[in-house]
């Protein structure tokens, strides 16, 4: 399968877990989100623009943080001309990018600041998305893979 987005390339961040039943790399995470991204997980402001082709638009945030849930490393974030930030993931020394997709330039990953979850979750409709992606990504996880939650 063709990955769609920065860091696909780079294999080197791995796990074993049980609380996402499949998941053990980026890759695996892109794959099943792919199959949970929809309108609601689309920022508010954003949802205008937001069709099933697109389905990674105004999720970064979300899906950055989810990613740390599962992968550990940080949340970084990338200056916006308008304001904001593009959040991406930093394992060790590998970085990955699951929704950089919706854009359609090459963003610039160096001199980035480190994002908090305390700062973006003051937003509640943001922690709603959140909490929704993850069920969502367990429920899908949990019904694909055959296996019970060991959490």
């Amino acid at each position: 399968m063709v990955r769609g987005y920065y860091g696909s390339e780079d294999t080197g961040v791995r796990i074993e877990q049980t609380e996402y039943p499949g998941i053990h790399t980026p890759q695996d995470l892109y794959d099943a989100l792919g199959n949970v991204w929809c309108e609601y997980t689309c920022t508010p402001r954003l949802r205008k623009d937001y069709d099933k082709s697109h389905k990674t638009l105004g999720a970064c945030a979300i899906t950055a943080f989810l990613a740390q849930d599962i992968f550990g490393g940080e949340v970084y974030g990338i200056p916006l001309p308008e304001g904001g930030f593009h959040c991406f993931n930093k394992v060790a020394e590998h970085l990955f990018d699951l929704t950089s997709e919706q854009f359609s330039e090459t963003l610039d990953y160096e001199n980035c600041c480190l994002q908090s979850r305390k700062e973006h979750f003051q937003r509640k409709e943001k922690e709603e998305r959140y909490l929704y992606l993850k069920e969502h990504l367990k429920r899908y996880c949990l019904e694909h893979n055959g296996e019970e939650n060991n959490a």
